[in-house]
């Protein structure tokens, strides 16, 4: 059994920069498991290419939800990354970090530290924003941000229609105003999609103290008593364990970590002892009480060929990405119907 200091379940978002950090320590030795591949596919670095990644199996869980109640029980698609970087590598690269009230809401149900202004250095300080620092950015950080470029004449027509509507205009969504309609910022860099893994993981692959293991699906978490010690996971067709002295983190997403959690035997002690799996720890919240964004999309018929269904010709589709990463300049959407929020 190899043994660690710290083993990390997932490297998406959240276990990219926990790699980083942690393996800054050269006394630190650092285990990074991901279930998924390399992000070695063109279309994940190649900003044009998100459609190719979103609606396939390549770097994606593929994930369903139950059937909706209030959606005459249609199942809903749920993409989620299964890749270096996770969702950051296959998501559409939009930069925005949600509500403000929503963090100051954890902190009123007792989550003390996790209020707006609490995160907000933190943001700060992962941000490297083109526009510098201010107030809500940071333009040091690992993590490229770039504002779109405004070149198509929906643009501007789909914004303009918004404050027709009576929506407020804003210029910054992650900024002192995130109601309205307005552009959005992008996590690119110099003409290429800048994932957690580019950002965060890249920079550490050469310490020897980080050891990065793909197509790792983690099976189970090891416990002696209440206390985890280390990590079951398959690789290759075999099963293999590996120890941790000090830490395992789990980082596996909104839908993988409870997952893991409850083959672990963690969970409702009932439910688990429904599928032989012994209880570690009855903790019935374990995979309850999700919520998610949801995504609208109207659709408009448009009098000229100028949308972003004009691009899904694979031509044009491979020349638009090759001019994007040719000319070194952060890509953008062909339309503005993604570049809005209401």
């Amino acid at each position: 059994m190899s043994e660690f200091d710290y083993i990390i379940i997932g490297a998406g978002s959240a276990g990219c920069v926990l790699a980083n950090r942690l393996s800054s320590d050269p006394k630190n030795k650092v285990l990074l498991l991901e279930a998924g591949s390399k992000d070695s596919s063109v279309l994940i670095h190649m900003p044009a290419g998100v459609g190719g990644l979103i609606g396939t199996d390549k770097a994606n869980w593929c994930y369903e939800t139950e059937g909706q109640p209030h959606l005459n029980n249609r199942r809903m698609f749920w993409p989620r990354g299964k890749v270096l970087g996770g969702s950051s590598s296959i998501n559409g690269m939009i930069y925005i970090r949600g509500h403000a009230r929503d963090y100051d809401h954890w902190r009123q149900l007792g989550l003390e530290g996790w209020g707006f202004a609490d995160c907000l250095p933190y943001f700060r300080r992962s941000e490297g924003n083109e526009n510098g620092n201010d107030a809500f950015h940071g333009g040091d950080g690992p993590l490229g941000v770039s504002n779109a470029k405004k070149t198509n004449v929906l643009f501007d027509a789909f914004v303009e229609a918004g404050k027709q509507a009576g929506h407020p205009e804003t210029q910054d969504f992650n900024g002192a105003q995130q109601e309205g309609v307005g552009p959005y910022q992008l996590t690119i860099k110099d003409g290429q999609r800048c994932s957690a893994a580019k950002g965060y993981l890249v920079p550490a692959l050469n310490r020897p103290n980080l050891r990065v293991e793909v197509e790792a699906l983690t099976t189970r978490i090891l416990f002696e008593g209440k206390r985890a010690v280390g990590v079951e996971y398959r690789q290759k067709g075999k099963l293999l364990q590996a120890k941790a002295g000090k830490e395992v983190i789990l980082s596996g997403g909104a839908v993988n970590s409870p997952q893991t959690l409850l083959l672990s035997g963690i969970g409702n002690g009932d439910y688990l002892r429904k599928f032989g799996i012994d209880v570690v720890s009855d903790l019935p919240g374990v995979g309850q009480n999700l919520q998610d964004h949801l995504d609208a999309t109207v659709i408009n018929e448009c009098l000229q060929p100028i949308s972003l269904h004009s691009q899904t010709n694979p031509i044009r589709m491979l020349m638009t990405g090759c001019s994007m990463c040719s000319l070194n300049r952060a890509w953008e959407p062909a339309t503005g119907w993604n570049r809005a929020v209401f």
